[in-house]
């Protein structure tokens, strides 16, 4: 089939193509507040008709959170799956935002046009990238060069809690000889790129408790524990003076970089000043001894990530709190094991507790590590297809974020994945004025079309 057809049929209707985005990005679908569960229905109900339109059969599907979305269509080629999500992060603090996140619109920037709006990178736009592709390559020849799967949630930013158990139901339905996810962006926003390494998540909250009520500190102070103190010294001794953690049997299962792969992310000439220098810092903090590239894509990490307790309105209180609560978030990679992580560092905090105090936990979550095998040609073929369009020299990289589905796949469906996407790095995903450069979704739905050819 004639790929410059269809790369002419998605100039030609561009126009169209941002339109239906629009209509997309106007449904507030934010998962995690239930005041918006008839708008996520929504979103749903507004992709199977989409689909539907180029001939998709598509359904949604109920689970017991937010509905996901499956399509199926015949083509020539392969099984691909391709995975993206339909729901959106909340947009407080909605006063930062320069116009309403839910009424989208082109903007004229110094950088080029803008999609403006909630989910214009951080999903939707995304998303729609390979729908689009699709009903081109449907519109131009009348069937597509491969088979494909549509699989949307609209949980994935309140944590995908249907998602397991709806893959684990219907994995025979959804096993494919591929898994394309569109939910990444481009190295130094101008890169093509595959992912190919992705770490895992773990979310630990911990609260200290002392006096059984808050004290008067001149009544009390120095004679009664102080949970904040206690909890910050805890804390404190989660790295060394070199930054590496300090939780027992932390690194099990960290493997060391490859070589080849140490050279490839070497040619790429990571300007970590920039990096810093675009949010105000200047120098590498953290584990000592790894190029500032390595740091993000391919070693874990401790962070703690709230911490609260005693009077923190306006002016001043007195107070010697009874209890004392923080976040603690670690990425993993390699098989590095989140379970035995969680445990080993409870130990370590109980171990620490001194007298008249204790202390209760709660989870957020525990994902592993991601890494996919690039051996396959598909990737070689998809990396190509990505320099062809781009006009850059595609690479595969490591990601510092976690994408949970990609390890599903891999563990319950047993599908490789393949994470490509187009966002930049100041795209402000999760954000108030998120944005997804037109040349992004234009030259995206362009990639995938060149991808989705190169793999038949």
């Amino acid at each position: 089939m004639n790929l410059d057809a269809v790369l002419n049929r998605i100039d030609a209707d561009l126009q169209r193509s941002t339109d239906r985005l629009f209509e997309l990005l106007r449904i507030p679908s934010i998962s995690t507040d239930p005041e918006y569960a008839v708008q996520c229905e929504t979103a749903a109900n507004w992709l199977v008709d989409n689909l539907k339109s180029f001939g998709v059969e598509a359904e949604k599907r109920q689970t017991q959170g937010h509905p996901i979305v499956v399509g199926h269509i015949d083509g020539n080629g392969p099984h691909l799956l391709f995975y993206g999500h339909y729901d959106v992060q909340p947009v407080d603090p909605l006063n930062l935002w320069d116009r309403d996140p839910f009424l989208p619109e082109i903007q004229d920037t110094n950088k080029g046009k803008v999609i403006r709006g909630r989910g214009s990178s951080d999903d939707k736009g995304q998303l729609m990238t390979f729908v689009e592709a699709c009903r081109a390559w449907k519109t131009e020849h009348g069937v597509l060069p491969c088979r494909i799967t549509f699989f949307f949630e609209g949980e994935e930013e309140s944590g995908s809690p249907s998602l397991v158990p709806f893959m684990k139901n219907n994995a025979k339905e959804l096993k494919a000889d591929l898994a394309l996810i569109c939910d990444t962006g481009m190295f130094e926003s101008r890169v093509p790129t595959i992912v190919t390494m992705l770490r895992g998540l773990l979310g630990e909250e911990l609260t200290i408790t002392g006096p059984e009520i808050d004290l008067h500190s001149g009544m009390y102070g120095g004679i009664a524990i102080n949970p904040i103190r206690v909890l910050t010294k805890i804390l404190a001794k989660l790295h060394d003076h070199n930054g590496k953690v300090t939780i027992p049997n932390f690194y099990n299962g960290v493997p060391e970089l490859p070589t080849n792969i140490r050279q490839q992310w070497q040619s790429l000439a990571f300007n970590h000043q920039k990096f810093l220098g675009d949010i105000g810092l200047s120098v590498p903090a953290g584990e000592q001894g790894h190029t500032p590239l390595e740091t993000i894509w391919s070693r874990p990490t401790c962070e703690i990530n709230g911490i609260w307790g005693g009077y923190i309105g306006d002016g001043f209180k007195t107070v010697l709190p009874s209890k004392a609560h923080a976040k603690v978030s670690f990425r993993l990679i390699g098989d590095q094991d989140p379970h035995e992580i969680r445990r080993n560092f409870r130990t370590m905090v109980e171990a620490a507790l001194p007298e008249d105090c204790s202390v209760t936990f709660k989870e957020h979550g525990a994902s592993k590590a991601s890494i996919t095998e690039t051996s396959s040609p598909a990737f070689e073929a998809a990396r190509n297809a990505l320099t062809e369009e781009w006009g850059v020299s595609g690479t595969y990289s490591g990601c510092g974020g976690s994408i949970p589905i990609a390890g599903h796949f891999q563990h319950i469906l047993q599908t490789t994945p393949m994470l490509i996407g187009f966002g930049k790095d100041d795209d402000k995903i999760h954000s108030p004025n998120e944005k997804y450069d037109l040349t992004s979704f234009h030259k995206g739905i362009r990639s995938w079309a060149r991808i989705l050819h190169a793999l038949t």
